[in-house]
């Protein structure tokens, strides 16, 4: 086990709580998270900062998971499906990251962002109308394929920002409103994260002992989170989405540039 002081398990358990509530309303947790975690313990290895912090984000996208399903009916068989899908490209990611060049990805994926706060920024009424009706054969296969083994992928091989991904995604291919979309995204995000983790953990990249109360922080931002965007509607979500786009161009800018 790693030397962490007990001050700087606490700040973590803080940055988990915070990072569980935002992957509740929107996704995007690990932008809090992984950082965190970077600074907080320097001396840790980097595979084992990323299977820690899938150790951590599972707990909390599964409660929230669980307190959306509760309350907004969600196409359990069609989740399930992209879900299994994202499960196998999160492994597959996670199996092939440690020969991906970060550099290189980072200008891409700035430039996805870039797009998508200009969309959502210039269609105002997005994911905010109603729900529409069941998606045809298309939109689902759709789904699948892009949505499950796309970003499953992308959540294996680099992480930050999968959630907010899933909610744009979803919204977009099979026409939810953001809070339905946002209630479907978190079981998938619960396959993918438990597919990068089952790889990571086969590796021994996982610091159980630090991951179990960062987990418990993380399991009631979660809840808190999803009670939050239940309560204030699509048009919070909206919001919080725009700053969370926002913040990961910043953050990726920063590790390009900067650091």
């Amino acid at each position: 086990m790693y030397d962490i002081s007990l001050t700087t398990v606490v700040v973590l358990c803080l940055a988990a709580g915070a990072a569980g509530w935002i992957d509740a309303v929107v996704g995007g947790g690990g932008l809090l998270l992984l950082p965190a975690l970077l600074i907080g313990a320097p001396h840790v290895a980097p595979a084992s900062i990323l299977g820690t912090n899938k150790a951590v984000a599972v707990v909390g996208t599964s409660a929230a998971a669980v307190a959306y399903a509760r309350k907004v009916p969600v196409g359990l068989g069609r989740a399930l499906r992209i879900g299994v899908a994202a499960l196998c490209g999160s492994m597959c990611g996670a199996f092939f990251a440690a020969g991906i060049d970060s550099a290189v990805m980072r200008p891409m994926i700035m430039v996805v962002l870039l797009a998508v706060l200009a969309f959502v920024m210039f269609r105002p009424a997005f994911g905010t109308a109603p729900a529409t009706g069941p998606a045809g054969r298309g939109r689902n296969v759709t789904a699948v394929l892009v949505v499950g083994i796309g970003l499953g992928l992308y959540d294996g091989l680099i992480g930050p920002g999968t959630g907010t991904f899933l909610v744009l995604a979803l919204t977009a291919v099979l026409h939810l409103d953001l809070v339905h979309a946002s209630a479907t995204a978190k079981i998938v995000n619960v396959c993918t994260n438990l597919g990068a983790l089952a790889m990571f953990a086969y590796h021994g990249t996982v610091l159980w002992q630090l991951a179990a109360p960062m987990a418990a922080c993380s399991l009631a931002g979660g809840l808190a989170g999803a009670r939050t965007a239940l309560k204030r509607g699509s048009g919070f979500v909206r919001a919080v989405l725009v700053v969370v786009v926002v913040s990961l161009v910043a953050k990726l800018a920063y590790d390009q540039w900067v650091a």
